[in-house]
């Protein structure tokens, strides 16, 4: 599922630039008050970390799964390859915990 950023979003700027595929933007593009994540764009970190990056790094915790947009480990690995079509990825078995938060035990919001 894609990440959301919630109103509780202080725009500290700190998840802008931890995003490896550029989603997060700071309004200026969305005409919001406060940063947004481009659904389109975000992989939930998938082929990257083994947790959202934006997660890891908001102070104020509002960095949250968009439980209306669920996609799978494999739906997620294929936009990263897509956007990312110069880089190489893991196959979808080669994924590890530090590569995907599906893997990863310890991860956030593990039970959505």
């Amino acid at each position: 599922m894609a990440t959301i950023i919630t109103e509780e979003c202080i725009n500290c700027g700190v998840c802008e630039p931890e995003c490896p595929n550029e989603a997060i933007d700071d309004g200026t593009k969305g005409g919001v008050d406060i940063y947004w994540i481009d659904a389109d764009l975000c992989t939930e970190c998938v082929g990257f970390h083994g947790e959202e990056a934006c997660q890891e790094v908001c102070p104020v915790d509002c960095c949250i799964p968009d439980v209306d947009k669920k996609e799978t480990e494999e739906e997620l690995l294929e936009k990263a390859v897509k956007i990312h079509a110069d880089q190489d990825f893991p196959a979808l078995e080669e994924l590890t915990n530090e590569t995907s938060l599906f893997r990863n035990p310890e991860r956030k919001n593990a039970d959505l």
